[in-house]
């Protein structure tokens, strides 16, 4: 009887294990297309449009490879490490608004502001008579001045 108890109880270990090393097999055979899936890159090529500043606190508006823009640019927060910050439009006509606010605050007055959904643009004139615009996104701040914004504006009418 303790041997028949014995032999079932081998029996049913034994098939256990066998049910497991079916599933390790089963499993090692899917592992490699999981993984192909998992390690895709999920950052889409784009093309640099224009590079409006560069130096340490660069601008760059960029052509995303699923016909969308974005400006990557640094946030001047944070003076000792370098956070890079990118604004998305969905489409042209979103980076067509983006170019119509930057052309009424050229004419505008200081303070005049553009607020937009996600990201608003105020214009900032300082005693030395230089023009500044300041773009808030989220959490965002960057600073560019006329000549700058020019460089947008023309880059963006031309598309």
């Amino acid at each position: 009887m303790v041997q028949a108890y014995c032999n079932y109880c081998f029996l049913l270990i034994s098939c256990k294990t066998n049910y497991h090393m079916k599933k390790l097999i089963l499993i090692s055979l899917f592992i490699p297309f999981a993984g192909k899936a998992g390690f895709n890159s999920v950052h889409k090529p784009s093309t640099n449009l224009v590079e409006v500043r560069s130096g340490d606190w660069p601008i760059n508006l960029e052509k995303e490879s699923d016909n969308s823009y974005s400006l990557q640019f640094r946030d001047e927060q944070y003076m000792n490490v370098v956070v890079m910050d990118t604004l998305p439009f969905a489409d042209l006509s979103q980076l067509k608004y983006f170019e119509q606010a930057l052309s009424v605050l050229k004419t505008g007055v200081n303070g005049d502001i553009a607020k937009f959904k996600d990201y608003s643009i105020k214009k900032v004139a300082t005693k030395k008579d230089a023009i500044w615009y300041m773009l808030r996104f989220k959490w965002s701040l960057t600073n560019f001045q006329q000549p700058e914004a020019d460089i947008m504006i023309n880059a963006i009418k031309n598309l």
